[in-house]
């Protein structure tokens, strides 16, 4: 089931990068904005796994294998950090709202902010993660 829900919402903002190629406003609107943001972040989610696997095998018991495996650590939790966005995200907001601008309730427009400052925030988390990983393992 969650992975069904978590294909769906994958789904779900594929379609809106797909849409929104075409688009020409005065401006991005915020659902628009939250969403460049999660696009932003989706194609590093490999990355961060390829990160992982670097990192897993030069963890050990040394100070520098403890720093690996706290960056290791970054990683699986920014990892594990988008998926809960995209799972919350998903269940507050249906396609029409994603997709086609549909007006928001004032309690969802509530929530997108939240879900605003939150993808910022994850936005940060992956990159920094990411940085960290890539300057331990360039040492």
């Amino acid at each position: 089931m969650k992975t069904q829900l978590l294909l769906f919402i994958s789904l779900l903002f594929v379609s809106y990068s797909c849409k929104q190629k075409g688009k020409s406003e005065q401006g991005p609107t915020q659902m628009e904005q939250v969403m460049a943001i999660h696009d932003e972040i989706m194609p590093k989610m490999g990355k961060l796994g390829k990160l992982v696997g670097e990192l897993k095998s030069k963890v050990d018991t040394t100070a520098t294998g403890l720093q690996y495996e706290s960056a290791m650590k970054d990683l699986q939790d920014a990892n594990s950090a988008m998926m809960d966005w995209m799972m919350n995200f998903g269940s507050r907001f249906d396609s029409e709202e994603v997709l086609h601008g549909k007006e928001l309730t004032e309690q969802k427009q509530i929530w997108l902010d939240e879900e605003e400052v939150k993808v910022k925030t994850l936005q940060e988390q992956v990159n920094s993660s990411i940085a960290r990983a890539e300057t331990l393992l360039a040492q």
